[in-house]
């Protein structure tokens, strides 16, 4: 197989590409789109009512879509020309937060507009997901994948503070008008630069039927389900302690920088792991290298049993995040071994039981923190719970040979 044989990809290969281009900027600008409405709502309905948890609300409806319809929204993209899918969900969006502006909109119609606009963020993702194997082939994909993981997940370490402050700067109906622009030009990039493909020539059947379809698919072949029981499992055991962020920066005496610090530093891991792997490991080396770092990702975590000091923890959540850096090419390697017509539906799978493991997986450590200590909840969760389904889903995982297979041969392909 010649994948044993590829060299890593470059940057400089990936980014050579004019899609990937265009599809990467329209990726930063959305990105950016959803912090600042994320942001500019809130503030917006804790201006009017005055309530913590309206406000709260309000930003936690953007996370919505993905928990109650994620795989149905997702299919969509297996029915619609890529590239039409991603420039409607943009000039739609565009136009509903420019809605959100305008001044006097009652609260409901507001919070409304907000859901609307967050219902085409899975059709968008799992659209742009599905295309980019069709722009890049082989090895880059792979690069590529970790350029926006690493991207989004650096975003998130300041994205929002970025977005605060242009709600300060300019008013949250600046800010929101600002998003609007931000979906407009995200569309006419992907216009300009990315090429039209035609929509699977697959058989229409209802929307739930196509998405049951997705799902039979996806849980019946062993490859997989595997990387998907790894990547669920990991990343909501891991990212458990998120929602402990204030208590354990309170419990360590660290107060809000070090609440900060704790947030930032397992996506940092991440980041900084996911940019080593791609760069100096080739192909069959992430693949042998799969279990392995899912398994630092957990035992990095069992530390915290003895409560060390703020600056041990900040290293053992960033060689956690080292270690999970493997679901950057296992999220690849995902997209690679689905055929086209069935790539919007598997994206739509994987990523709404990812916000709903790692959703059950915060409230859980939540509940246990109220009786137990918070350092003693997250080794427990990420690092005893954790490691222990590793090595559950590490005695039937795929050998290499099976996984090369299932990229040389796509489920749902011909």
């Amino acid at each position: 197989m010649a994948v044993e044989t590829e060299r890593p990809a470059t940057y400089r290969e990936v980014f050579g590409v004019t899609e990937f281009r265009a599809l990467y900027a329209a990726f930063l600008l959305s990105m950016l789109g959803d912090m600042l409405a994320k942001v500019a709502v809130t503030v917006l309905v804790y201006d009017r009512t005055g309530s913590p948890l309206l406000s709260a609300a309000a930003f936690g409806l953007s996370y919505l879509p993905w928990g109650i319809g994620g795989p149905v929204l997702a299919a969509l993209a297996d029915r619609w020309p890529r590239r039409r899918t991603l420039v409607g969900c943009d000039l739609v969006r565009a136009g509903l937060v420019a809605l959100l502006a305008i001044p006097g909109v009652p609260l409901p119609v507001l919070l409304l507009l907000l859901v609307l606009a967050s219902l085409l963020n899975p059709p968008f993702e799992a659209a742009r997901s599905a295309l980019m194997p069709e722009v890049l082939r082989g090895d880059r994909f792979v690069v590529a994948t970790s350029v926006m993981v690493m991207s989004s997940y650096l975003a998130n370490v300041g994205g929002f503070v970025v977005g605060g402050a242009l709600v300060a700067a300019i008013s949250a109906r600046g800010a929101l008008l600002l998003d609007a622009v931000t979906f407009a030009l995200s569309g006419l990039l992907i216009v300009l630069f990315v090429r039209h493909r035609p929509a699977n020539r697959a058989e229409r059947r209802s929307l739930l039927r196509e998405t049951a379809d997705g799902l039979r698919l996806v849980f019946s072949h062993r490859v997989l389900r595997s990387y998907l029981l790894l990547v669920w499992a990991v990343s909501a055991f891991v990212f458990a302690g998120e929602g402990l962020a204030a208590a354990y920066a309170a419990h360590l005496g660290a107060g809000p920088t070090g609440v900060g610090l704790l947030l930032a530093a397992l996506p940092f891991g991440l980041a900084f792991g996911g940019l080593v792997l791609t760069r100096a490991a080739g192909p069959i080396r992430r693949i042998q290298f799969t279990i392995p770092l899912a398994t630092v990702a957990t035992i990095a975590l069992l530390p915290l049993f003895f409560d060390p000091p703020l600056p041990v923890v900040l290293a053992l959540y960033t060689l956690s995040g080292m270690g999970l850096s493997t679901a950057i090419p296992l999220n690849a390697m995902f997209v690679r071994a689905v055929a086209a017509d069935y790539r919007g539906r598997a994206f739509g799978v994987a990523r709404s039981g990812l916000e709903v493991a790692q959703g059950l997986a915060v409230v859980a450590a939540g509940a246990l923190a109220t009786v137990v200590r918070v350092p003693v909840v997250i080794a427990l969760f990420g690092g005893v719970a954790g490691t222990l389904l590793v090595a559950l889903i590490a005695a039937r995982w795929p050998t290499v040979e099976e996984q090369l297979a299932a990229e040389a041969a796509p489920v749902g392909g011909p």
